[in-house]
């Protein structure tokens, strides 16, 4: 009896002691005065979460929505530690952070100005859609067509590139907004009255200006990229690396970043683990679509118990998506660093 009553207090401390370095216990759910929890722990960004929610925005696109702010979350905890140690005395990276809020804002329409500001004529996308456009670009179009009719790919290649595509189309888009953020920063800085303010606004332009350059080079890589796969077809060492254009991206930034052998054969490994995630990702995003679909339909059969059930699955893949775009987009965020890092290490010795 005693041994039991031994191995019963041996099993509580364990789990006291466990909840009390859990995540939940160190890090807990932040709330709001009434008590009431709350999705992040900076203010601007629930505003934005709970504004997200009132405008019903679509599931798959709010999950997009939602990791999107914990990135940016998690980059402002760390930047306000910095700046209690001292760090950032220019403002670089509390400029870049803003940039990045403010670039979240636009990507979602939530910046005010979606229905009333149109896209400056010197937009990446300066025409007027026609009926049959794949992706809203002339170029991408043609390029398109050009491979659809040309009889080098199979099935699945078909795919495949089409993906290739719509991550181009989506990185114009990206490229539009910073553009138009820029623009407007720029006829704000016109108006400024403080010598002070007016330095900072300067260094915060030119360093919008150094972003857009890169995102102009991505670009134009990632074009000159689908063009030789438009009229050469997959390469057999295409086909047996990866499937993904984030992660063919990522392995040829680290092509051009002169990495040693070893140091390429480690980051292969790491960006195969990276694309198994995106996949996840994508499966999840699908499901949830699905489940979206389903739940309407049932909810206007109006059976509650089946209303029930669906909202249950619905709202634990919502969360699941969520959590997967998180992982995918902090992992993306971190190689594209590594990479980066690597590159500039390499190319100083």
């Amino acid at each position: 009896m005693k041994e039991r009553n031994l191995v019963v207090l041996l099993c509580f401390i364990v789990g006291t002691m466990a909840g009390k370095y859990s995540r939940d216990m160190n890090d807990p759910q932040p709330s709001k005065s009434d008590g009431k929890s709350v999705e992040f722990r900076i203010a601007k960004l629930n505003q934005v979460w709970e504004k997200a929610i009132r405008m019903q925005m679509p599931p798959v696109r709010q999950a997009e929505l939602h990791s999107d702010l914990k990135i940016q979350e998690k980059d402002e905890l760390q930047w306000k530690k910095l700046k209690a140690e001292g760090l950032d005395e220019n403002g670089e990276r509390e400029a870049k952070l803003r940039r990045g809020f403010n670039v979240i804002l636009a990507k979602y329409g939530m910046d005010g100005k979606k229905d009333t500001r149109p896209l400056e004529s010197n937009n990446l996308k300066d025409h007027d859609v026609r009926l049959g456009d794949e992706f809203d670009d002339p170029r991408l179009d043609k390029l398109w067509n050009q491979a659809k009719t040309s009889g080098k790919f199979s099935e699945d290649e078909m795919l495949s590139l089409k993906r290739e595509f719509q991550h181009h189309k989506d990185k114009i888009y990206e490229y539009n907004i910073v553009m138009d953020t820029v623009s407007r920063t720029e006829e704000t800085h016109k108006n400024v009255i403080s010598p002070l303010e007016g330095d900072i606004k300067e260094h915060e332009l030119h360093q919008r200006h150094t972003d857009l350059k890169q995102k102009m080079r991505d670009l134009n890589q990632g074009f000159e990229r689908l063009r030789k796969l438009s009229h050469q077809g997959f390469s057999q060492d295409q086909r047996s690396n990866f499937r993904e254009p984030r992660v063919m991206e990522l392995w040829e930034a680290a092509l051009r970043a002169n990495l040693t052998n070893d140091e390429l054969d480690s980051l292969k490994e790491e960006l195969r683990h990276f694309e198994t995630k995106v996949e996840k990702h994508s499966h999840y995003a699908e499901q949830l679509e699905l489940s979206h679909q389903k739940l309407l339909h049932v909810e206007a059969l109006g059976d509650q118990e089946h209303i029930q059930r669906n909202q249950d699955k619905h709202r634990s893949l919502a969360e699941k998506t969520r959590e997967m775009g998180y992982k995918m987009k902090k992992h993306l965020q971190d190689l594209t660093g590594k990479i980066s890092q690597q590159g500039i290490h390499r190319n100083e010795l």
